[in-house]
């Protein structure tokens, strides 16, 4: 839902550098700051809980240096 209302500038200002900061936007600061003045639990991106790492593997190795063209083309034409 859009509501439209005055901020003040100097806190305008202020809210569009903390959003650049977190890499957030204003409406998500905003929000998550209205949210707390009313109890609410409204989480901005960066205080959410981290993600698990990623899965990791390995690849047998390489086969090919992908630098070398002709390299390259001969496994492409193998497979």
């Amino acid at each position: 839902m859009t509501t439209p209302f005055n901020i003040d500038d100097r806190v305008t200002q202020r809210q569009r550098e903390e959003a650049a900061r977190r890499g957030t936007t204003m409406p998500v600061l905003a929000e998550a700051g209205l949210g707390r003045v009313l109890g609410e639990d409204t989480r901005i991106d960066d205080e959410r809980e981290p993600l698990p790492p990623l899965p990791a593997w390995t690849s047998g190795g390489l086969r090919v240096d992908i630098a070398d063209c002709e390299a390259l083309h001969r496994k492409m034409d193998e497979a």
